[in-house]
């Protein structure tokens, strides 16, 4: 960790919600001033989407059947360190972008499925925003979490993960309940080892849980509303943190352990700027004194 190039690492499983998380952090950022440097976890696959069909054929036929974007080896972890490691030395960087749709593909003018070139982070950023699957990865080979100064998970319970995917996967991707429940299948084995992992290494853990029947989320018609569900916040070290008055500001929240607050779902976005701002004035306070 470095106090004068801080790092803020998110994390979060797939269709966990990270996008809005982003868009809280980006708010937070404006109002206080803060310029960062932002990279996205799909900047770091190992292939294109062409290739990683290939790649996805060659792992069956060799009968690996757990192969996913979820694997280590289906990502460039090492490169992904190595930027962790230059930013908090020097404040430099590079990173490129992964094209997923004809929008994007107009704004970096590459066809989608594929990636930018690298380009260098611009000067004079205040931190490094990370926000992506394998952020706090700790393996033989890489440690992430060595490298961030706040890592902050994003991950609903499972069932409520599965009717996510489902439902963007059939809607955005004209993928049938059974298509998307073989991806599901084939994600598990590295879901478990790669993916879940991680929450123990994070500082602070949003958990959405819906509190309406989820059982059988393969035949869920719709997706739990934050309305319809609580958002477990359970912090690594509790030490400084003023439950009191989250509570105070959190209409209808409360402590559920000695390290953990549960707030209404529609209350996620006041939460993290309660409890995000001061930590991202304290390190960037920090890397200016510093």
């Amino acid at each position: 960790m470095s106090k004068k190039h801080p790092i803020i690492s998110v994390v979060g499983s797939s269709g966990a919600g990270t996008s809005t998380v982003k868009h809280t952090f980006d708010q937070i950022f404006r109002r206080e001033g803060v310029k960062a440097v932002s990279i996205e976890g799909d900047a770091f696959h190992k292939f294109n989407r062409k290739d990683m069909k290939a790649e996805l054929d060659r792992q069956y036929a060799a009968g690996n059947h757990g192969f996913s974007h979820f694997s280590y080896e289906a990502n460039e972890l090492k490169e992904l360190e190595r930027v962790f490691r230059e930013y908090g030395e020097t404040g430099a960087g590079k990173t490129r972008h992964y094209v997923h749709d004809d929008e994007e593909s107009e704004r970096y003018g590459v066809p989608p499925g594929n990636f930018t070139e690298w380009a260098p982070f611009e000067d004079g950023s205040d931190l490094l925003f990370y926000e992506g699957l394998h952020g706090a990865v700790v393996n033989d080979e890489v440690n992430l979490p060595q490298y961030a100064d706040l890592k902050i998970g994003v991950v609903p319970v499972i069932n409520l993960e599965w009717i996510q995917k489902i439902h963007r996967d059939k809607a955005k991707r004209g993928y049938t309940t059974e298509a998307v429940t073989d991806v599901i299948l084939r994600r598990m084995h590295s879901y478990v080892h790669c993916i879940i992992p991680q929450f123990t290494e994070t500082d602070i853990n949003f958990q959405r849980v819906p509190v309406v029947d989820t059982s059988n989320p393969l035949v869920a018609r719709w997706i739990p509303t934050p309305d319809e569900s609580l958002v477990v916040i359970r912090f690594k070290n509790p030490r400084g943190i003023d439950f009191s008055y989250l509570i105070s500001m959190i209409h209808g929240s409360w402590m559920s352990r000695a390290n953990s607050i549960v707030i209404p779902g529609g209350k996620l976005d006041l939460a993290m700027q309660l409890i995000l701002t001061p930590m991202i004035e304290r390190l960037v306070s920090e890397s200016k004194r510093a």
